[in-house]
């Protein structure tokens, strides 16, 4: 299986593994992506996802070049259009989802890191957006996100030149939130974010993701999102729960409804 799922407590972990190519993104990782993140989303013991690439060398080194020099134009737009689909879904996906970014995020592969809530990379991580160097733009999202996250002026600059980034100057940009020495402490962080958000209102969390979003999309107002999707919040018993436990000084036991 190219895209693998382990889960402890309420965290899965998901892995891309295609080692032999640097975890480059081809037909069938779009395509389990896609299935794990549905499957994820029907799963009410889960409470956050970790994403990452097998091994050290590489998060996800890209798309596939061989599988893309083969498409025609309409099979290249209706392959982007999925790809969007998918990468949206994480970026709305209901439960936090981190990147654990270990070496290379390439193209497709900077494209699915961006699509996730947090980026945590190690210290060897490489981010950036070659697809000039192949006559191409991004596809997955990349020239939309990579502009909200670093700035317009900047994301030009990256996606025109090329050019590579190192994972402190991708902190300094504001491309990562975190850099770590290794893999391993780099997944201890991301366990640890994790599990803190899912000790809170799994509503709540869901709500907030839901509200941050919407000040990026332009078929959205992201106040008016903020303000009903606050005052939904007033209706569930998780509130009541949080509101009781804070009054009484007690610890909260949020149910999800």
């Amino acid at each position: 299986m190219s895209v693998q799922v382990q889960t402890h407590g309420a965290i899965a972990t998901i892995t891309i593994s295609r080692p032999e190519a640097l975890n480059a993104l081809n037909a069938d990782v779009i395509k389990g992506l896609e299935d794990v993140f549905r499957n994820l989303h029907e799963n009410n013991a889960i409470r956050g996802v970790l994403l990452t690439g097998d091994g050290e060398k590489s998060f996800v080194a890209g798309a596939d070049i061989k599988e893309l020099s083969t498409l025609k134009p309409e099979e290249a737009t209706a392959l982007s259009a999925k790809g969007h689909r998918i990468f949206q879904a994480i970026e709305h996906f209901t439960k936090p989802v981190i990147a654990v970014v270990n070496g290379f995020a390439l193209g497709g592969g900077c494209e699915l890191a961006m699509a996730c809530h947090i980026r945590i990379a190690t210290a060897n991580a490489k981010f950036g957006l070659p697809e000039v160097n192949l006559g191409l733009i991004p596809g997955y999202g990349g020239t939309q996100r990579l502009a909200q996250l670093v700035g317009r002026a900047k994301a030009f600059e990256l996606a025109m030149t090329a050019q590579m980034v190192t994972a402190n100057e991708a902190k300094e940009l504001g491309l990562a939130n975190h850099v770590c020495e290794t893999k391993e402490a780099a997944i201890a962080l991301a366990n640890s974010i994790l599990n803190k958000a899912a000790e809170k209102g799994p509503l709540a969390i869901e709500k907030l993701i839901q509200a941050i979003n919407a000040g990026y999309h332009a078929e959205k107002h992201g106040y008016e999102t903020e303000a009903k999707l606050f005052g939904e919040l007033f209706s569930t018993e998780d509130f009541k729960e949080g509101t009781s436990a804070f009054i009484n000084k007690t610890k909260p036991n949020f149910k999800g409804k």
